[in-house]
């Protein structure tokens, strides 16, 4: 398999998690997987944002809901982040 996909069996035994948990949380739309030749994947991209999830629900006891809303708020965090950068450049054009 290609080096940008990662089994999501490979991926549950690695973090030791049940299978279903994976799929609780395609269900809540917060990870989305590919079935290629009848076998589930995860993009090499997600697998950070997927251990998150993991220390955030294990670690911390956060429930699916709480999930989806800590990464509502830190998607606009990011937007309102490259908005301020944007604004310090133009004017740092104006100041020069």
């Amino acid at each position: 398999m290609d080096d940008q996909y990662i089994s999501i069996i490979e991926f549950c035994d690695c973090h030791q998690l049940e299978y279903s948990f994976i799929h609780q949380l395609t269900e809540h739309g917060l990870i989305q997987t590919l079935i290629i030749e009848e076998n589930e994947y995860i993009e090499q991209e997600q697998v950070r944002e997927l251990e998150r999830i993991v220390r955030l629900h294990y670690d911390l006891e956060i429930n699916f809901e709480g999930i989806e809303a800590i990464n509502h708020l830190l998607g606009r965090v990011s937007l309102l982040q490259n908005e301020v950068r944007l604004l310090q450049n133009r004017l740092r054009r104006y100041e020069d």
